[in-house]
């Protein structure tokens, strides 16, 4: 593929990624428990644009976009809106999700360096105690929402790539989940705490 195609793809993948995530926004403006959400689609269009712009400049991908989830205790308060079972609070439960940034610190180094490549370094973004779009209704069932910020080392997939388009495929898609590890967590209710194992 020549260049000039190769670029027309990467922006046509980007746009194609804004078109298909705008109409779950919304939707989840017409629904009462959900809301539309600005910082959403902020996100959604950024998220796409990150990947354009690392795919021109770079021509590969430095700083991954992942996503981990744990189960809380926020579900059993509203299952129908935060998911009854597993799969459904992995998508809607908000509380147990954390969005990351994983940077491939080995790509930015020089080629002799001694920097192990399989080790990246991600910063995560979640929040806690959000079960009521109203916050007047969270506050009324004591609980008040904060964001927390984490950094934890991670593994970088993509550097065990092969022969096979099938294996390098699946770790591509494998890469997009944030590997279970030790983490620092800040937030504004608690501070600093370290996580032996953050999922």
């Amino acid at each position: 593929m020549g260049r000039c195609a190769r670029e027309k793809a990467i922006l046509y993948g980007g746009l194609l990624g804004v078109a298909l995530q705008t109409p779950i926004e919304i939707f989840d403006g017409y629904q009462a428990d959900y809301g539309a959400s600005v910082g959403d689609m902020v996100a959604n269009t950024a998220g796409s644009a990150a990947v354009v712009a690392q795919e021109l400049a770079w021509q590969e991908i430095r700083i991954m976009p992942k996503y981990s989830f744990h189960t809380t205790r926020y579900a059993d308060m509203r299952p129908n809106v935060l998911g009854s079972n597993l799969g459904e609070q992995a998508l809607k439960d908000y509380n147990g999700q954390t969005y990351w940034l994983s940077v491939d610190v080995g790509a930015f180094l020089k080629e002799e360096t001694k920097y192990p490549k399989w080790l990246n370094v991600a910063v995560g973004y979640g929040a806690e105690e959000m079960v009521y779009n109203d916050p007047e209704a969270n506050a009324a069932a004591g609980l008040g929402t904060y964001r927390q910020f984490y950094l934890s080392p991670d593994l970088n997939l993509m550097h065990f790539k092969g022969r096979s388009k099938v294996w390098n495929t699946a770790l591509y898609v494998l890469s997009i989940i944030k590997i279970p590890a030790p983490a620092l967590e800040y937030n504004r209710k608690n501070g600093l705490k370290l996580h032996p194992l953050y999922f």
